[in-house]
């Protein structure tokens, strides 16, 4: 794997896993080369619950608040809590709020010349704000349920993603019968992966674990190769 590349991850509408998902994937990639997740959902929570650290130390985003300019991504890498092998960066519950986007930019990019991998868990606001992080997105993966309102939210993301390369990650099962082609011809987005959802990710959620095997675990892995 290259060195430097930034992938994203956003949801087509809230509860369809983007934030797992772009977990797995950081977890995949950190197999092959040095990897940084970066959380940039303000009003999540935090990727930190997600993934059980909420309680490490390290630094989160408000104390990067000053990092603009000439970043060096190293030392922010050794600022960061880490989640086995992946260096973790994320928004912090206890003080919230969003991250100035040129503040981000400048970070995120420090961390790509520092690393081989970025994963971004982009938040649709951010994309529909055409958040500057989202250009120096080299790949953007589009998670979507396979349901109408995910079809109504990819398209309100297109126009923003259009000048990025963006791939259709889909999870069923369909309610109302739409299939994951469908959904795809309808949004107009190449697939990367369809599946079915993982129930063990929500028994694994309250206990702040992020299973790695099962369907969120082959969507990871057919995610990144599709995608890198």
């Amino acid at each position: 794997m290259d060195g430097g590349v930034v992938v994203g991850v956003v949801g087509a509408r809230g509860g369809v896993g983007a934030s797992t998902l772009a977990a797995l994937v950081a977890l995949r990639a950190s197999r092959r080369t040095a990897t940084v997740l970066v959380d940039l959902e303000a009003a999540s929570g935090g990727l930190d619950v997600l993934v059980g650290l909420e309680e490490q130390a390290g630094a989160r985003w408000p104390d990067l608040a000053r990092a603009r300019g000439d970043v060096d991504g190293r030392d922010v890498v050794a600022l960061l809590p880490r989640w086995g092998r992946v260096a973790l960066l994320s928004c912090d519950r206890a003080r919230p709020g969003a991250v100035e986007p040129e503040t981000a930019a400048d970070v995120v990019g420090a961390l790509a010349r520092a690393s081989g991998c970025v994963v971004v868990d982009l938040g649709r606001a951010a994309v529909l704000a055409r958040h500057p992080v989202l250009g120096r997105c080299d790949r953007v993966a589009l998670v979507a349920g396979r349901d109408l309102r995910s079809v109504a939210g990819a398209m309100s993301l297109l126009p923003a993603l259009a000048e990025v390369a963006a791939g259709l990650v889909v999870r069923g099962p369909g309610p109302g019968g739409l299939g994951a082609d469908e959904l795809a011809e309808a949004v107009g987005v190449p697939m990367l992966w369809s599946g079915r959802p993982d129930r063990a990710l929500v028994r694994a959620a309250e206990q702040g674990l992020v299973p790695s095997r099962g369907p969120a675990g082959r969507a990871a892995a057919a995610v990144l190769e599709r995608l890198l």
